[in-house]
């Protein structure tokens, strides 16, 4: 005669058990890529994502967004809700690059709050060993003894590459002309040919092609040598520090995201960059770790706007 009863009690508990208010899951992060699937951003962003989310029991989500030199991404992820849902891996080209060249842009610089610094990689101001130039001091001389400006492969317009070659030129006080390409390889293929004088690839490109004596690598856009590359000198030791220059990777949240969450991924970020395996990883291919967090992050936003700004600015370069 108790089996009714023992009947009621269960069912009541298990009633009380599902009317108890459930705990959401977090919502996933959204890690923005400006980039095509498969490339090296695309395979840091990867390993950063799997290591964040494992630091703090979230699920990131790796999203390719490329087109337009990272504006179709940057321009997606700073309109995205400011609730920490939403990551951007931005650069010196998807960020400071677009937003000093093009006025009309649906972003600038106050639509992020800064997260975390990455990584960076050094340009290199190399020659075809055709031109017989050993030296910035050669470069020089060879340059004023021709009867034209020196040609240097760049991937187009406005890029790190066709920049520096206006620095590169005003620096040295040599005529320097780009000649734009839609790949490093091919702009490789005519450097190495001899039908450019003039390349700033980074040295991962060049390793093989250097050893080779197909090229000249004559300096590192840095403040100390590679030891990669120990033969090859550094602007600042030739004495050219304005020279020096990388290009930087780095983490980025709409403008308004919560400052504790900011420093929350901050710090997965940093800890992810600074791990054994992230660092074989930008060893491989030609990248240095340099983790901070948003002030290191504010400082690189700053210094671009001076070094690379100043270059737009003279040479009135604006873009659509």
């Amino acid at each position: 005669m108790f089996k009714p009863m023992r009947r009621s009690l269960i069912t009541a508990g298990t009633l009380m058990m599902f009317t108890r208010p459930l705990r959401a899951a977090p919502k996933p992060v959204t890690l923005i890529v400006p980039y095509a699937a498969g490339g090296p951003n695309d395979n840091f962003a990867r390993l950063l994502a799997e290591s964040m989310g494992g630091q703090l029991g979230r699920s990131f989500i790796v999203e390719n967004r490329p087109g337009a030199n990272g504006i179709i991404g940057a321009t997606f992820a700073a309109r995205a809700p400011a609730d920490g849902s939403t990551l951007f891996m931005g650069g010196s080209g998807p960020i400071s690059l677009n937003i000093l060249l093009r006025p009309q842009l649906a972003y600038g610089f106050d639509s992020f709050e800064s997260v975390a610094m990455l990584f960076d990689g050094p340009l290199t101001i190399t020659v075809s060993s055709k031109i017989g130039v050993n030296s910035l001091k050669d470069l020089v001389a060879y340059a004023q003894s021709t009867n034209r400006p020196l040609t240097y492969g760049s991937l187009g317009p406005g890029s790190v590459t066709d920049l520096y070659g206006l620095i590169l030129s005003k620096t040295l006080g040599i005529p320097l002309t780009s000649v734009a390409y839609k790949s490093t390889p091919t702009s490789l293929l005519d450097l190495i040919a001899g039908r450019n004088d003039l390349s700033y690839m980074t040295p991962i490109a060049l390793v093989d092609h250097q050893k080779s004596g197909a090229i000249k690598i004559l300096a590192l856009t840095t403040n100390q040598r590679d030891p990669a590359l120990p033969e090859v000198p550094c602007v600042t030791e030739l004495g050219y520090p304005k020279l020096q220059a990388s290009y930087w990777t780095a983490l980025h949240a709409p403008k308004g995201t919560p400052a504790n969450i900011i420093q929350e991924y901050s710090a997965a970020a940093i800890k992810a960059v600074q791990s054994d395996s992230f660092r074989q990883m930008l060893a491989s291919n030609g990248q240095t770790e340099k983790a901070g967090g948003p002030e290191k992050l504010d400082a690189q936003l700053q210094a671009d706007r001076a070094y690379w700004g100043e270059v737009i600015t003279e040479n009135h370069i604006v873009l659509d």
